[in-house]
């Protein structure tokens, strides 16, 4: 585990933790994966998620995405100022050129030695949503969404992937809507390089450990699901 920095497109520089595998037998090369932060930053949340995405044989990277407001965010889910926090640092956001940073990244890890040359990215709250940005604005080799809101927003983009998405949607996300949920659903439908996954029951992070809606159950089965996906096409 340790922290680096990456050069921006446009110009400067952010940070970002990389978690390196623990799993690759010597001289085996490992998939890149781009972890890409919910609205809390780059918190132990993240930073844990990259190392057992490591123990899983990848190299996991996750940028700072709201370098360009505040560097080094680092939020929970635990008070409402948090939440206040967080909610005013995501509307904030720039959501086109925190895609280019994810660009970045992922170009970052894939040169980096020990890994394929393959890299994907797997996204989560925010992140949910920047992963699917991910697959129709980037030449990511694979992408996972859990919990993304707004995806019915980007509907109009849907055309452009192609490449594996892998979206992980909760039933009665509290941020979302039935209509919006079902309008995702029919609007990725006919794309064969999509899979969306519902979980019933399930409310939005039912796989943040810790968290209010966490499910373990559901939260075991997502991540057992993504594991072999990225080992699939980052193989």
């Amino acid at each position: 585990m340790s922290e680096v920095m990456i050069d921006a497109a446009d110009g400067g520089r952010f940070s970002a933790y990389v978690a390196k595998p623990t799993v690759t037998s010597a001289g085996r090369l490992a998939g890149g994966l781009v972890v890409i932060q919910e609205i809390f930053g780059v918190n132990a949340v993240m930073r844990e998620l990259c190392e057992w995405y490591a123990s899983q044989g990848f190299l996991a990277v996750c940028p700072d995405l709201f370098w360009r407001q505040q560097p080094g965010v680092q939020l929970t889910d635990k008070t409402q100022e948090e939440w206040n926090q967080a909610f005013a640092l995501m509307n904030g956001m720039d959501q086109d050129k925190a895609v280019e940073d994810l660009k970045a990244a992922l170009s970052w890890v894939r040169g980096q030695e020990g890994c394929t040359g393959k890299a994907g990215s797997v996204g989560y709250c925010l992140g949910g949503r920047l992963a699917f940005m991910m697959a129709t604005r980037s030449d990511a080799d694979a992408n996972v969404g859990y919990y993304g809101v707004g995806l019915e927003g980007l509907l109009g983009e849907a055309d452009r992937i192609a490449r594996p998405l892998l979206l992980h949607v909760a039933e009665n996300d509290k941020f979302s809507s039935p209509d919006k949920r079902d309008a995702l659903l029919a609007g990725v439908k006919g794309n064969r390089w999509v899979t969306a996954k519902v979980y019933p029951g399930m409310d939005h992070a039912f796989a943040r450990p810790g968290g209010e809606h966490y499910d373990r159950d559901a939260a075991d089965e997502a991540n057992r699901l993504t594991v072999e996906f990225f080992r699939t096409h980052l193989g």
